[in-house]
C-alpha cells in the first residue's frame, strides 16, 4: 500500500518492566468526577459522566525518571494542571458490564490534562464546543503504564500534584463520583472501546495556573510519578 503522505508515526507510551510500548488510539477523559472539583467549578452532586476526547498525538510520553517538557501553549493566559488517574484499554468491547470492565484494562498511569482555562470558559458562556481549551498540542503528558496486576490497589490509591515543590492537588481515587468500572461500563455504550484507547479519568480539586520555567510533579500511589516543566 502507497500513501500520497508519509503517514505519521504511531503515538505510544513506555510500559513498566518492558521495552515494548503501549500503541494509543483514542484519549478519553472524563469531566468533573470528584465531588470537590465539581462544586469548585459551579457544580455539584452526582450528575451523569460526560466524556470529552483529545488527540492521540497530544501525548507526551515521559519515561520512569525523567523530566518531560512542555511549551507553554498559545492564546492562553490560564494555563492549569489537571491530575489524574489513567487506564488503558487492552481489550476493547461495546456495552460493557461494570462487573466486567478489569477484564478490558490492560494497565494504569499518571497523566495531566493540560487545560487552557481561560479559552475552555469563553467558549462555554458561548454554547460553543471547547475543544480549543483541551484538545490542543502537548495537552496530554503522561507517565510509563504500570499493567494491571503490578499497580496495587488502584481504586484506593492517593494522588497528588506538587508545583514547584508546593502541593497544589491532593485526594484518593476512592473518591471518584464514577468508579472505574463504573466509567467503563458508561463509555462503551457511546463508544465501541478499542485496545490502545486511554481513559484519563477525572482530576480533583485544587485545580490551579502554571506558568513558564513550572515544574509539576504528579502521582498516583503504586504507579510511580510524572515530572514534567513547562518551557
Amino acid at each position: 500500500m502507497s500513501f500520497v503522505i508519509t503517514p505519521p508515526a504511531t503515538v505510544s507510551v513506555p510500559v513498566v518492566g518492558t521495552k515494548e510500548r503501549f500503541p494509543v488510539h483514542r484519549i478519553y477523559c472524563v469531566g468533573r468526577n470528584y465531588e470537590e472539583h465539581a462544586k469548585e467549578m459551579g457544580f455539584t452532586g452526582r450528575e451523569p459522566p460526560f466524556f470529552f476526547l483529545k488527540p492521540a498525538d497530544a501525548i507526551v510520553a515521559v519515561d520512569a525518571g525523567s523530566t518531560g517538557t512542555i511549551p507553554y501553549p498559545s492564546l492562553t493566559k490560564n494555563l492549569h494542571h489537571e491530575i489524574e488517574l489513567v487506564v488503558a484499554i487492552g481489550t476493547g468491547g461495546k456495552n460493557i458490564k461494570a462487573a466486567d470492565a478489569h477484564k478490558h484494562i490492560y494497565g494504569y498511569a499518571v497523566g495531566l490534562d493540560m487545560t487552557r482555562r481561560d479559552l475552555q470558559g469563553e467558549m462555554k458562556k458561548q454554547g460553543r464546543p471547547w475543544c480549543i481549551g483541551k484538545a490542543y498540542d502537548h495537552s496530554a503528558p503522561i507517565g510509563p503504564i504500570t499493567p494491571a496486576a503490578q499497580a496495587g490497589d488502584v481504586n484506593n490509591a492517593e494522588l497528588y500534584i506538587q508545583v514547584n515543590g508546593t502541593d497544589r492537588q491532593r485526594s484518593n481515587v476512592s473518591k471518584l463520583i464514577w468508579n472505574i468500572a463504573e466509567t467503563i461500563e458508561h463509555l462503551s455504550t457511546a463508544w465501541e472501546l478499542q485496545p490502545g484507547d486511554l481513559i484519563y479519568t477525572g482530576t480533583p480539586e485544587g485545580v490551579a495556573a502554571v506558568v513558564s520555567g513550572d515544574t509539576m510533579v504528579g502521582s498516583v500511589a503504586g504507579l510511580g510519578t510524572l515530572t514534567v516543566k513547562v518551557a
